[in-house]
């Protein structure tokens, strides 16, 4: 018992020390100007208005946050912000939460009767998973509170806590519509290959019921049709503009999905995805069914950052690795058994995989007006409307009106609407060009209305008169 304690406090530290390294890297890259409106702006500002009372409308996608993903986990983070409203509460509670996923894998290991360095060594392969630390690193998305949620629901299954596999499998659908699909996967994999038909049938049901819920109710009532083609179904644009139109070309036109499906770049996607763990997925692979909505779904995209590492979309496919991983473990099957070459093997993942390396890189490439940016965007009031550029646009999220999109310069009357301008005109972003925000500049100077009160290295900034 003794043993099992230490063993569990070394996981403890493992994990705060994983936590914190986690929330200085995203801290550090935002302070350097590298998160975007796109997605951290649009949820700092979501989670903002909901703490102080004002329905979460974001000005970035023009509709309410809920017709986005129907994430309703933003309203309890929003207690947060009445402590004291900071973007720096999403890198925290993110940081944390994917940290958090080691302490359930540990548990799992130790319930599937590994030994202590094995369940130790689960814990440094979770951690050290590569996707873990990139999904950290680009801005804030709801979907990483899954992560140990979902963890924690396989344990709860295996334990038979009804209680808290209700609890984990609620957060995971407050989270992300489309998470609900792989709720109900991980219910027929509990319910036909676990045998546990009473928590299968509870994930089932509730995942198709919350995919039905949030797809037909609640993100067409707060957001439109339109705005979920503009906002996700894009990525599919070639299997046409709507659930129905999709539906019938995947029955009657399969030659076009297997042209997608089988491509040296979804080869190169799996074959990255898979190679931190690959050494432990076989022969026990049924737990990989939970993964499987996550696994289509950016197989069959067609917008490259569906089957890039460096983004959050592949998240829901870390617990089910990890849980084939540890049932591999457990019957001895697996290529590497002792905890030196496991987290030998992790190590050598990371480093080859993990995107610290940005950070000499391209997360330094703003540095060269770095200070003039800090200096204006101290110069704004903290409740005025503003139109910004892309990364400055979250460091100045929590107001009610704010945008950054200017390829087509603004008209007089959509000027009028603002009482900042605020533009980094050597870094617009990744939305606008230098050009088109130099011609705003030069707009702005011929407007009576609009004073220049602070310029400098290529960083302007108009106050309305």
């Amino acid at each position: 018992m003794g043993k099992t304690l230490n063993q569990l406090g070394s996981v403890g530290w493992m994990i705060g020390i994983s936590a914190l390294i986690l929330f200085a890297s995203s801290g550090l890259r935002h302070e350097l100007f590298n998160s975007g409106a796109w997605d951290l702006g649009i949820f700092d500002q979501a989670v903002y208005l909901i703490s102080q009372g004002q329905p979460p409308i974001s000005s970035f996608l023009g509709f309410h946050i809920l017709g986005d993903h129907a994430a309703w986990i933003l309203y309890p983070l929003a207690l947060l912000y009445k402590i004291y409203p900071s973007v720096y509460w999403l890198f925290a509670v993110q940081s944390a939460a994917l940290a958090l996923g080691a302490l359930p894998t540990w548990y799992l290991a130790r319930q599937a009767g590994l030994k202590e360095s094995q369940a130790v060594a689960m814990v440094a392969v979770y951690l050290l998973y590569p996707l873990v630390y990139n999904a950290n690193l680009f801005d804030f998305h709801p979907d990483t509170i899954a992560i140990p949620a979902l963890l924690a629901a396989v344990l709860a299954a295996r334990l038979g806590q009804v209680g808290w596999f209700c609890l984990s499998i609620l957060i995971v659908l407050g989270c992300k519509a489309v998470l609900s699909l792989t709720v109900a996967a991980m219910g027929v994999w509990l319910l036909f290959f676990e045998k546990r038909r009473l928590y299968g049938a509870i994930a089932l049901i509730s995942g198709i019921a919350w995919f039905l819920i949030a797809n037909k109710g609640i993100i067409p009532f707060f957001g439109s049709e339109a705005a979920l083609l503009e906002r996700h179904l894009y990525r599919y644009s070639y299997l046409g503009n709507s659930f129905p139109e999709m539906a019938k070309i995947l029955l009657s036109q399969p030659e076009l999905i297997l042209g997608k499906v089988f491509s040296l770049t979804n080869l190169e996607y799996l074959l990255l995805l898979l190679a931190p763990v690959i050494w432990g997925l076989l022969p026990q692979v049924t737990a990989l069914i939970g993964a499987i909505p996550c696994l289509v779904l950016n197989i069959l995209a067609n917008h490259p950052s569906q089957k890039n590492l460096i983004f959050h979309y592949s998240l829901p496919v870390i617990p089910f690795l990890m849980v084939a991983v540890i049932d591999n473990l457990a019957v001895e099957r697996t290529w590497l058994r002792t905890q030196r070459a496991i987290i030998l093997w992790s190590l050598v993942g990371f480093f080859a995989l993990a995107k610290f390396g940005f950070f000499a890189s391209q997360h330094l490439k703003y540095l060269d007006n770095w200070q003039a940016t800090r200096e204006a965007i101290a110069l704004v009031s903290s409740s005025g409307n503003l139109l910004t550029t892309e990364h400055i646009a979250p460091h100045l999220s929590q107001r009610k009106l704010i945008k950054c999109k200017f390829t087509n310069v603004p008209s007089f009357e959509e000027l009028n609407t603002f009482d900042f301008v605020l533009l980094n005109v050597r870094h617009p972003g990744w939305s606008d060009t230098s050009e088109s925000a130099l011609g705003l500049v030069n707009k702005l100077k011929n407007q009576s209305i609009f004073q220049l009160t602070y310029q400098r290295d290529d960083v302007f900034l108009f106050v309305k008169n």
